[in-house]
């Protein structure tokens, strides 16, 4: 980075001057002034006053492509009127009843007829307490203590599931800022796509279970692929270890069906959110009916799983995920949103090698990832994995001031990327996925201007 590398931040400010006035506000308010780690932007975050379809708006009126597509959850884009329908309709009948109601039961339906592994359901606020539900029912059922993980996964910021989940990886040493040694002595951590890895892991811990991101790391920053699932899923039979897909990303996204659906795999518990919800707060924990067994009064076990929330499968929430599971089960929505990124991600690897910058395009479905510093080979085969796959290449630390000044560059151009990835949706079209190209070339040529690429 050179002394006077200047222009993205003062072109930044001027475009989004109104975002800088309300972020010194928010500094008063906030750690860092935001209320996720992910916002976290320098100079500052913008602020978005609305959205529809492929797009939201900031204060200042600008237009920007969006692919966080609500860190996941919005497959169908923003404001679908379907959803928007169904929630506005439940808001003047009620939003919190604090008894049993029929969205629940329609709810339920609709997740139990797409996901293969659901024959019992239970509702959470989130992806992080389904992932929490899912380790302690399995330490109950199988009277084991340990949790077997993959580096580089991500299945909430509970202390259980955090450790090893950003990098640099070390599977000797998972701790975690907060997280005690005790819990620590728990969770076993294993480099992934490594068969041979997991089977000693296997044998030697025992865990209660095995969790895992069933695209790869990070929503497929490191993919992974059929074979080692299946793999997976034949190396926990054989051990008597419960096999859990988070499919709080890759649920309903890659397939009507997640992951599961779309490889024929069929895990014991399934971690669901995001998109499960149409949007909105909402989560679930889906599996085995013996295994959801625990969460019932004078079950099998002769121990229950306490499960209060206050949350808990809201009609709000009910309203908006039976609407959009409606939708999802057409097929359509995941088809298009995963041509959509092929599209893009041919589009952006043409124009890095037409600019010779060295970086990289790559994912699988709906998801793109941007490896930068890369001098591999580029493929028109879309199941194209560069560097091996070597987890610690394609989601090691990289430098934070780099990805603030991508970040900001893309902004001025008119897209905001979910850090150095991004999720296309059912709104995205042939035109979002050109202006996005034309950003990235703007992007290029600014952090060549400020020094930080060649």
């Amino acid at each position: 980075m050179t002394a006077n590398a200047t222009r993205i931040d003062t072109l930044f400010a001027a475009r989004f001057s109104n975002s800088a006035h309300l972020y010194q506000r928010a500094l008063t308010r906030f750690p860092n002034g935001v209320t996720h780690d992910g916002r976290y932007l320098r100079p500052f975050p913008v602020y978005v006053d609305h959205a529809r379809g492929a797009e939201k708006f900031t204060v200042e009126g600008v237009p920007l492509v969006d692919y966080w597509m609500g860190h996941g959850a919005l497959l169908l884009g923003h404001g679908h009127p379907d959803v928007v329908h169904a929630v506005q309709t439940q808001m003047s009948r009620g939003t919190h009843y604090a008894a049993c109601h029929l969205l629940e039961l329609d709810w339920a339906d609709r997740i139990c007829s797409l996901v293969p592994s659901a024959e019992r359901v239970r509702f959470t606020n989130s992806g992080t307490e389904a992932t929490l539900m899912a380790l302690r029912i399995a330490r109950l059922v199988t009277g084991r203590r340990k949790v077997l993980k993959f580096l580089g996964h991500f299945h909430g910021w509970h202390d259980f599931l955090v450790p090893g989940a950003y990098p640099p990886y070390d599977p000797n040493d998972l701790s975690t800022p907060g997280v005690t040694e005790g819990v620590l002595a728990d969770v076993v951590g294993i480099p992934p796509n490594d068969v041979a890895a997991l089977a000693r892991a296997l044998e030697r811990e025992q865990p209660a279970c095995v969790i895992v991101e069933p695209t790869g790391g990070h929503w497929g920053c490191v993919p992974m692929r059929r074979d080692f699932l299946l793999a997976v899923r034949e190396l926990t039979r054989q051990h008597g270890v419960l096999l859990i897909f988070d499919e709080v990303i890759t649920g309903f996204r890659v397939d009507p069906g997640g992951a599961q659906g779309r490889f024929g795999i069929t895990p014991d518990l399934t971690t669901l959110a995001k998109i499960v919800a149409g949007g909105l707060p909402g989560g679930a924990l889906a599996g085995r009916a013996e295994l959801l067994e625990a969460l019932a009064f004078d079950n099998r076990y002769g121990l229950k799983m306490r499960h209060p929330g206050t949350f808990n499968a809201n009609p709000l929430s009910a309203a908006a995920g039976c609407a959009a599971l409606d939708l999802v089960a057409r097929g359509t929505p995941c088809e298009h949103a995963t041509h959509m990124a092929a599209q893009l991600r041919k589009g952006l690897n043409t124009l890095f090698q037409e600019l010779r910058a060295n970086w990289i395009a790559y994912g699988d479905f709906s998801m793109v990832h941007i490896l930068t510093d890369y001098d591999g080979p580029y493929s028109d085969d879309d199941a194209f994995i560069p560097c091996d796959n070597d987890y610690q290449r394609l989601d090691g630390r990289r430098h934070p001031d780099f990805l603030h000044a991508f970040r900001a560059a893309l902004l001025l151009g008119g897209v905001d990327w979910f850090g150095w990835g991004g999720m296309t949706s059912a709104a995205h079209t042939e035109v979002e996925v050109r202006l996005t190209v034309n950003a990235f070339a703007e992007a290029i040529h600014l952090l060549r201007a400020d020094g930080w690429m060649q």
